[in-house]
């Protein structure tokens, strides 16, 4: 089932069944080709389509995304985003002990769990190019955020909370559950460098502190 209202005067919000239907239905719009189309925007189960006003009314806008036979265009569409491997240093952790006080796993085993899961980017936030990722195993899901936020996350610190896991592309504040780090470059602001899309399907794998060193600075 499609909704659809408008966001503001230049654009149509969606919102889909679920988050598979929703990179479905942006991808259909996408390859609609409509010329007045300027942007299509993916946040979990919703969906904001940007359009030309000068180019066409939104309650047309509206109309045409609510005739998208969003099935019979998904059976003709590749497979929606990339899948990207990840390196991660789990040595370099802080909240290990932590996740494994909630969850009542050891270690290791958090760290088999986390490198066993493909994961969606459902959303792009908090800060340029962080990418919020979902799911986790339920055995490794509802660990809480920190009480009190830390005053810096260093660049790649890869955490976890609730459901989804994710990777500071920046140094920043922060309140995830710290379990590793890549060394990878996933953001460089000004040269535009965003290499993750909403779509991408995420996997990790475990390196040592020495492949860290070795690595450190690449680009994805």
């Amino acid at each position: 089932m499609l909704r659809t209202v408008p966001l503001g005067d230049q654009a149509a919000l969606s919102y889909l069944p679920d988050e598979p239907t929703a990179l479905r239905f942006a991808q259909a719009v996408r390859a609609a080709n409509w010329p007045w189309l300027v942007d299509v925007v993916t946040a979990y189960c919703s969906v904001a389509v940007f359009h030309d006003p000068a180019a066409i009314r939104l309650a047309e806008v509206i109309e045409q995304l609510r005739r998208l036979d969003l099935a019979a265009l998904a059976q003709e569409l590749p497979p929606v985003g990339r899948l990207v491997q990840i390196p991660c240093c789990y040595e370099l952790q802080h909240d290990l002990a932590r996740v494994a006080q909630h969850t009542g796993l050891m270690p290791e085993r958090i760290i088999e769990l986390h490198t066993s899961c493909e994961y969606v980017v459902y959303a792009i936030g908090f800060i340029p190019g962080f990418p919020y990722m979902g799911y986790l195993p339920d055995e490794l899901a509802h660990v809480p955020r920190l009480p009190s936020p830390r005053t810096r996350v260093e660049a790649g610190s890869v955490g976890l909370t609730g459901r989804q896991t994710g990777i500071y592309p920046l140094p920043r504040p922060g309140g995830w559950n710290l379990i590793g780090r890549t060394p990878l470059t996933l953001v460089d602001v000004e040269q535009g460098y965003f290499p993750l899309q909403v779509g991408d399907r995420v996997r990790f794998y475990r390196i040592d502190e020495a492949e860290f060193a070795r690595l450190r600075g690449e680009r994805l």
